[in-house]
């Protein structure tokens, strides 16, 4: 006789890995790791044409084997953080903030300047970008903050988050990193005003956005030259966008196939900021709309499961993480379709580069550990617009 079928975990078994199995969302788990596998698959695609940029490596894998090694990493990040309890999610957040903050005000003394901006610490076999650590650190201890303030018992939980929102926006202008500080500002607030913001408050934030980006425009040349190539392209030089264009349009409807893209060769940063291009061009719109999709699971079923927790701070926090990945996708795809003006961001869990793996890694474990099922934590009827303001 044919034994039945038994899971890897019995519903009665009461380890800490079997209630993790039971617990957490596994449908969010396995669209991350389909995303993770992919980015391996699409860096040995890109590998060979990335190195002849740097003649100094002669292995045409080189950056296979290292994503290889970051993905490993990142997954093995994902998993431990997804065991946390949402206090022990609370505590990494405030020790991986701390610690960003720190070493990010230590950039402009021992950080390595590429391309114009002091953003990493060399480490010696690789590079750290501490920034890429503060993104989900910082809307986890917000969302806290916000939530102590939901209370009413004294704690001035918005001062202490804008006062760490404006230290940490602070010195990703120093660098200057443009990119990294439009995407935790629009996090941010989209944080603050889940926490229950008075409309009145969002028409005054809109307006000093506004002025914040006008600032940012006279105050660094380089955004205003990217968005004179954005407006302008006729005039300028925009090798790096047409070349991940025409790559694009080549794939077609089903792409070139694996290994016989053309046009990726001709890609500056074609392993990090521009993977989906060389996606694209391999495996064409089947793929790209494949990894969009994706990206839209993930958010969308992200943010449903936190908009049903019984927790401000659980709820907060787990869609603002969501809404993370899914903003920086977005920023990402736009880019390589010459939506909006470049901008060196990667795409989570698929792009080149060890700081960007690990610190998505950490994202998505924080996120899986405040939606595991757990008792009273889903409870009838829980949902933002309930929550008690947190400004008259």
């Amino acid at each position: 006789m044919t034994e039945a079928y038994s899971p890897a975990f019995s519903r009665n078994d009461q380890s800490p890995i079997a209630k993790w199995f039971w617990t957490v969302d596994r449908g969010l788990l396995a669209a991350a790791l389909a995303l993770m596998a992919l980015g391996v698959a699409l860096s040995f695609a890109s590998s060979p044409a990335a190195i002849l940029a740097d003649q100094s490596i002669s292995d045409p894998f080189h950056y296979s084997w290292r994503m290889m090694v970051w993905a490993s990493m990142g997954l093995a990040i994902m998993l431990t953080t997804s065991l946390l309890s949402p206090r022990g999610v609370r505590r990494i957040a405030v020790l991986a903030l701390l610690g960003a903050i720190v070493t990010m005000m230590a950039l402009p003394f021992i950080g390595d300047e590429v391309k114009g901006a002091a953003r990493w610490i060399n480490l010696g076999p690789f590079s750290l970008q501490p920034s890429e650590f503060a993104k989900p650190a910082l809307i986890v201890f917000a969302a806290w903050m916000f939530a102590e303030a939901q209370k009413g018992q004294g704690v001035p939980g918005v001062s202490i988050a804008f006062g760490f929102w404006a230290l940490t926006v602070g010195l990703l202008l120093i660098q200057p990193d443009i990119g990294q500080t439009l995407l935790i500002t629009t996090t941010f607030m989209a944080v603050f005003f889940m926490a229950g913001v008075p409309l009145k408050w969002v028409a005054v934030i809109a307006a000093a956005g506004m002025a914040g980006l006008v600032s940012l425009y006279f105050a660094f040349g380089h955004m205003r030259d990217r968005l004179s190539r954005f407006l302008s392209p006729e005039s300028t030089d925009t090798h790096q966008i047409d070349r991940a264009s025409e790559a694009i349009r080549a794939g077609g409807l089903v792409g070139r196939g694996v290994g016989e893209g053309v046009m990726k060769r001709h890609v500056p940063d074609l392993h990090t900021d521009f993977i989906y291009s060389v996606g694209a061009e391999e495996f064409g719109l089947v793929l790209s709309l494949a990894m969009i999709g994706l990206y839209a699971f993930i958010v969308v079923r992200g943010m449903k499961k936190a908009m049903k927790l019984n927790d401000a701070y659980e709820q907060i926090a787990a869609a603002g993480l969501f809404m993370l990945i899914g903003l920086q996708a977005c920023i990402n795809i736009a880019v390589n379709l010459n939506l909006i003006p470049t901008k060196g961001m990667t795409l989570p869990f698929v792009s080149y580069g060890g700081s960007s793996m690990l610190a998505m890694g950490l994202t998505m474990g924080l996120a899986l550990a405040l939606t595991r099922r757990r008792p009273g934590a889903y409870e009838p009827g829980a949902s933002l617009p309930q929550r008690r303001r947190i400004l008259p």
